[in-house]
């Protein structure tokens, strides 16, 4: 399908940003969020048809290279702008698009000035996560990494509450210390691949090593770099402490893609650096990575509880969830792994979710507090459903969409035969009590905000809008198909994940 590009579907955000700060634009806000959520909606349906016509059969589709004046890139050195997309990418970049639209929506309200500038650094974020998703060049991925990091620092900065500016701050600090670990690794693997081979290159299906390829302590050395860089932007314990902050200091539709697709950039690129091009290596940091994500997903949730402040319940919640996605890909089999990613799909919606419930809240109240907070569900039933649905889906109920992922990433790892010495089955059994521990925070929020008595300042307070219904009923139909037929999605990561398991003798 000629009609298909994924230079448009990458580009035409960033395009879309720079019409939108044309001077003449500013002050007509209407126009521009209509305009905005327009484009929104246009580019996530151009998205679903990447998926009508991809081929599962093939490891990558709608290859393509952006040139200039039919020129590579940098071509001497080996570096180009190529993309294209596998049965792993293909979903994240629905996700990005789906998000970045309900993003764009549930802005209506919530943000009040510079409508322009938001709306063009979310369009120029949307490009620099299409393009790390999209990208089969490192440095082309390097490059949309750092894309992203000056818009969301001054989306969190000019539109945030509270400590917003030192939030920024504080995120920007920690993914660029972090890009600069992974910068470093991305220059090791360039050259071990030149020493070895004689050919400059950094097109990933080239960049595979192995015993053969360069010592092992270097592999390692890159490896341990390349995955502090992603481990920030995941976040690993303790290199996690930017979101709380970042999050409880955002404005909404912000915090909606920071947990919704941000966080899963740092997942994928563990995919595709330390898994799928230093398999070797990873084996060899594996059982770090182990406790790593056991400390994630216990403490984190341990965390969640011990907070007041909705908006930091999440934020916690959501490091332990992406230690459950890490615990399914470190067992290097078919059924975890495909666990993890349809885990880190599940969380896009969820979260995103829950943060515009927690916008909706605070723009009514001006509070975030759970102890300011009791019978919602008499004053504004609609919106107490759906966050009752999202809240237990978030909890991994069977038959909402958390479920089949989490199931599957845990029960992976406890088959995994990587570890003959059940390092992998003590943690996958010791990290299923978080299940415990995530009930205890999702029914302290479901009990303390929607049920008991009707607190007397918030008798007047007013249910969704329909907008904020649109939002949420969408949010919500998703995880309940999905959970009920998560197959749909489960089959479609199998060709590349058996291509991946295979040189683990998976």
């Amino acid at each position: 399908m000629s009609m298909l590009s994924l230079k448009i579907l990458i580009f035409s955000p960033l395009l879309m940003a720079l019409f939108l700060l044309i001077p003449v634009n500013e002050g007509h806000y209407v126009f521009l969020r209509r305009v905005s959520n327009f484009f929104a909606g246009t580019h996530f349906l151009y998205s679903l048809l990447f998926l009508i016509f991809f081929n599962t059969n093939l490891s990558s589709n709608f290859d393509t290279e952006l040139t200039f004046m039919s020129q590579p890139w940098l071509g001497s050195l080996g570096i180009n702008l190529m993309f294209g997309v596998d049965s792993i990418s293909i979903f994240l970049v629905i996700l990005t698009s789906f998000l970045f639209l309900i993003s764009c929506i549930a802005s209506k309200g919530i943000i009040r000035s510079k409508h322009a500038l938001f709306y063009a650094l979310m369009f120029i974020v949307e490009t620099a996560v299409l393009g790390v998703f999209c990208s089969k060049d490192m440095f082309s991925f390097f490059m949309f990494w750092e894309l992203e990091l000056i818009p969301v620092y001054f989306l969190i900065s000019l539109w945030g509450t509270g400590n917003c500016k030192k939030s920024a701050m504080k995120f920007l600090l920690f993914t660029f210390i972090g890009s600069l670990f992974m910068l470093l690794g991305f220059l090791m693997l360039y050259n071990f691949n030149f020493i070895s081979t004689g050919v400059l290159t950094a097109n990933l299906d080239d960049l595979i090593f192995d015993y053969d390829s360069a010592p092992v302590y270097l592999q390692v050395a890159a490896s341990v770099l390349i995955f502090m860089g992603f481990a920030v932007k995941l976040p690993l314990i303790p290199l996690h402490n930017w979101l709380p902050d970042a999050h409880s200091d955002a404005a909404a539709p912000v915090s909606m893609i920071l947990a919704g697709i941000l966080l899963k950039m740092g997942a994928y690129g563990i995919i595709r650096f330390n898994i799928q091009i230093l398999p070797d290596a990873f084996l060899i940091i594996l059982p770090y990575v182990l406790v790593l994500s056991f400390l994630n997903i216990i403490f984190a949730a341990i965390e969640a509880y011990n907070q007041s402040d909705i908006k930091k319940i999440i934020a916690y919640s959501s490091i332990s969830v992406m230690g459950i996605v890490l615990l399914g890909l470190c067992s290097l089999n078919v059924l975890g792994m495909a666990g993890a990613l349809l885990l880190m799909l599940s969380h896009g919606i969820i979260a995103s979710a829950l943060f515009f419930i927690v916008g909706i809240l605070y723009r009514r109240t001006r509070t975030r507090e759970i102890s300011q907070y009791q019978g919602l569900i008499k004053l504004m039933p609609r919106l107490s459903i759906f966050s009752i649905i999202i809240l237990l889906a978030g909890l991994g109920l069977p038959g909402l969409m958390s479920f089949p992922g989490e199931f599957l990433a845990f029960y992976g790892a406890y088959i995994s035969s990587i570890f003959y010495n059940y390092l992998m089955q003590i943690i996958a059994i010791l990290s299923v009590f978080v299940i415990v521990l995530s009930a205890c925070y999702v029914m302290k929020l479901i009990h303390n905000v929607f049920y008991g008595e009707i607190l007397e300042r918030w008798k007047k307070i007013k249910d969704l809008t329909v907008h904020e219904f649109i939002i949420l009923f969408s949010s919500s139909v998703i995880v309940i198909i999905f959970g009920i037929f998560p197959m749909v999605l489960l089959s479609n990561f199998t060709f590349t994940l058996e291509s991946i398991v295979e040189s683990f003798g998976g």
